[in-house]
């Protein structure tokens, strides 16, 4: 089968195409035929390794010395089951699904053994494969982070880097939530944040959320650039900080805000779990939330996607399809 490989770090010409073995399911597995991947930040990052310096020795001990650990990426994808394992209750041939195999990647091929019990749903009828692989990374991490907050009707919520990934559903679920939005994004994507329903919207290359003068009941910061300090000066008393890519020099400042503050602050990693990606089909299903597509590429032009992602502005997410020899 074709797959993307990535054995060394670097820029995106180190990813290659490649034949390599199709996989066969073990008895708790399923085979998936995978139609559609995604770019994520995340994949951008592991492939180019860049990293904080101070977190440079353990990223190397976690993802490879010489080069990514799992050569494969693709950390969300969809697809249709075309084999299941002896074992496989939950699923059957025929099945369309979207799954998150997160760290573990695979999703740059054309197929992919995964887990029943891993974080696999079948996917909802009213979306493409491109849209329905675009919902478990961004869509798990939103959810993840603002149960965390416990966010409740009718609190102020701030979402720093409202127009990537995680920000475009973190909009819409806090607005489900009955939350008053306020979305933080660049002049190009005013539009796009205030049609998932922000309340207001700020320009961060004009204006300063932490200049105005608002307080929050929560903060999330899906993209690690907001102004700490200013985070802090934002937030009430009693609020939630959540710091969705919290490199070590933040997770720092954080715990030691943390020992002499009444507010809370959140970080690390969200954990995949299936019962979001069945929280969050129903709300597609129901119209509730929508994930958002920037550009689609063919498997074949990896690189120049890979380019794209780099540049750092991609509107919502970055979908890779995958063709089939009939």
């Amino acid at each position: 089968m074709k797959a993307v490989v990535c054995t060394k770090y670097g820029p995106p010409e180190v990813l290659q195409i490649k034949e390599i073995e199709k996989p066969k399911p073990q008895d708790n597995e399923v085979l998936i035929k995978i139609y559609a991947t995604t770019i994520t930040s995340g994949d951008s990052r592991v492939r180019g390794f860049r990293v904080p310096l101070s977190f440079w020795l353990f990223a190397r001990i976690a993802l490879g010395f010489r080069g990514p650990r799992i050569s494969i990426r693709g950390g969300e994808l969809a697809g249709e089951i075309v084999e299941t394992g002896k074992d496989v209750k939950q699923f059957k041939v025929g099945d369309h699904v979207m799954a998150y195999p997160s760290q573990l990647g695979g999703g740059y091929a054309e197929y992919i053994c995964l887990a029943e019990d891993m974080v696999v749903k079948v996917k909802s009828a009213n979306i493409t494969y491109g849209e329905a692989a675009a919902v478990p990374f961004g869509g798990n991490t939103a959810l993840h982070f603002l149960r965390q907050a416990n966010i409740q009707k009718g609190q102020k919520v701030l979402i720093y880097g409202a127009s990537g990934s995680v920000g475009t559903f973190a909009v819409q679920l806090a607005k489900y939530f009955g939350a008053e939005v306020t979305g933080v994004c660049s002049t190009a994507n005013i539009e796009l944040v205030r049609s998932l329903g922000a309340d207001m919207v700020i320009d961060y290359t004009k204006e300063d959320f932490a200049k105005k003068g608002e307080k929050y009941d929560v903060i999330l910061d899906a993209v690690g650039k907001a102004s700490f300090s200013g985070s802090m000066k934002s937030l009430k008393q009693e609020g939630t900080y959540i710091q969705v890519v919290a490199a070590p020099a933040i997770s720092i400042r954080m715990k030691l805000t943390g020992l002499t503050s009444s507010k809370t602050l959140i970080g690390g990693t969200a954990i995949p779990k299936t019962e979001n990606l069945v929280f969050l089909k129903e709300l597609i299903e129901k119209g509730e939330i929508k994930p958002v597509i920037d550009r689609t590429y063919p498997l074949d032009e990896i690189v120049e996607a890979h380019r794209y992602v780099d540049q750092g502005h991609k509107k919502g997410n970055v979908v890779i399809t995958v063709e089939h020899d009939k």
